[in-house]
């Protein structure tokens, strides 16, 4: 967390950045507001160390100062907490619903289970730094800067099976990008305040950017049954389009085909009508 105490609002000077240095009063516009800076210009240029003078603005003072986030991480054991995940899935076709707490599982089995892929699968409860070793990343580094992570519960089902056959199935992976070719804003960070009123009425704050992990729960699978209906539809389907086969490649034969003259020879019998007319006389 980087915390700055105290911020009343007053008047005090920028942050220095390109747009808020400057040299006299007229760089600073009267009641302009940067979407970027840190408040309402009031029009002076002030000194903001020994040598340099940034625009004075109207804002919660002392701003927040730009630094980096502290190394190690405030709280650096946290990747031993644990949290317990609740998920329960409806499909409302075949008029199922199951949770991730199995029938199998009960309360003194919760008490003292954390999941892990081999020993334990089926337990909803997970350490923080198995979420994120599962990605395969440091929950040390990863925590500096913060991150977002993805837990992904899949409920893959068939519905004609015993239903102690449809579990879900955990995966993880990290979400934010950590492309060391664009570096920008990594990480995930958020701001909040803590506000007070003194004693003769002023109001202050506790302004604190805090750095951390987020982690996103996403939830997705299918879910299937036999049906007759269904069955019957695609059997018609196949076998209409089999009678079509012939037809099909007799076309392209005698439409593309290099010999498809010798083709229609053999295919078809010519018959002379005449000759048809004789012979039924006879």
């Amino acid at each position: 967390m980087i915390i700055t105490t105290n911020q009343t609002q007053s008047k005090c000077a920028e942050n220095p950045t390109p747009a808020s240095t400057c040299t006299s009063h007229r760089d600073c516009k009267r009641g302009f507001n940067d979407a970027r800076g840190d408040g309402v210009r009031t029009g002076r240029c002030v000194s903001y160390s020994a040598s340099v003078k940034t625009c004075e603005v109207l804002s919660w003072c002392p701003l927040e100062k730009i630094v980096d986030p502290p190394n190690p991480p405030l709280l650096a054991d946290a990747e031993n907490f644990t949290v317990l995940i609740k998920n329960n899935i409806r499909y409302p076709k075949f008029n199922f619903n199951k949770r991730n707490i199995l029938p199998n599982i009960n309360s003194s089995y919760l008490t003292h289970c954390v999941f892990s892929r081999k020993t334990d699968p089926d337990c909803p409860i997970f350490r923080l730094g198995d979420i994120v070793g599962e990605a395969e990343e440091d929950f040390q580094i990863m925590a500096v800067h913060g991150g977002v992570m993805g837990v992904q519960i899949r409920w893959d089902c068939d519905l004609d099976m015993p239903q102690s056959w449809c579990v879900p199935r955990y995966t993880f992976r990290r979400l934010d990008n950590k492309d060391p070719d664009n570096n920008v804003a990594p990480g995930y960070n958020f701001r909040f305040a803590k506000y007070y009123k003194n004693s003769d009425g002023t109001e202050t704050r506790t302004l604190i950017k805090g750095y951390g992990i987020r982690f996103d729960v996403m939830v997705f699978g299918q879910a299937g049954k036999f049906n007759i209906i269904p069955t019957l539809l695609n059997m018609g389907a196949g076998l209409a389009l089999l009678g079509l086969v012939n037809v099909i490649c007799d076309w392209i034969v005698l439409t593309f085909m290099k010999r498809k003259q010798h083709y229609k020879e053999q295919k078809y019998t010519y018959v002379d009508d005449f000759g048809l007319l004789h012979n039924e006389d006879k």
